[in-house]
């Protein structure tokens, strides 16, 4: 995984912007709100919502951790970009986007 795939797979989903935070971060946005962050500097990292039972599930592996100042909402730090498939980083980035956009007034829905 590399920040261009992440871009492709995000960019493919209705509605979706995008935004460049922190100096080095591109976020993914569904009606302003953040469902994935990739970094843009040398060591990928990533950032994305995830459901409770997903939350668990995936900071209990390797590299995936609670992601810093946005664990009580959920969010896990993909430390090591291997540490997931590409079909499990499609699967989750997903989840994320459906999880806040359905949190989202119905205009963005």
């Amino acid at each position: 995984m590399n920040i261009e795939t992440l871009q492709t797979i995000c960019s493919a989903f209705p509605k979706v912007t995008e935004d460049i935070k922190w100096g080095d971060h591109l976020c993914f946005l569904i009606g302003e709100k953040m469902f994935c962050v990739g970094s843009l500097s040398t060591n990928f990292t990533c950032s994305f919502k995830a459901s409770d039972e997903d939350f668990v599930t995936l900071t209990e592996r390797p590299s995936i951790i609670p992601a810093p100042y946005m664990a009580r909402h959920k969010w896990v730090l993909i430390e090591e970009p291997s540490a997931l498939t590409l079909q499990e980083w499609e699967f989750y980035v997903t989840k994320s986007y459906q999880l806040v956009k359905s949190k989202l007034p119905k205009k963005y829905q």
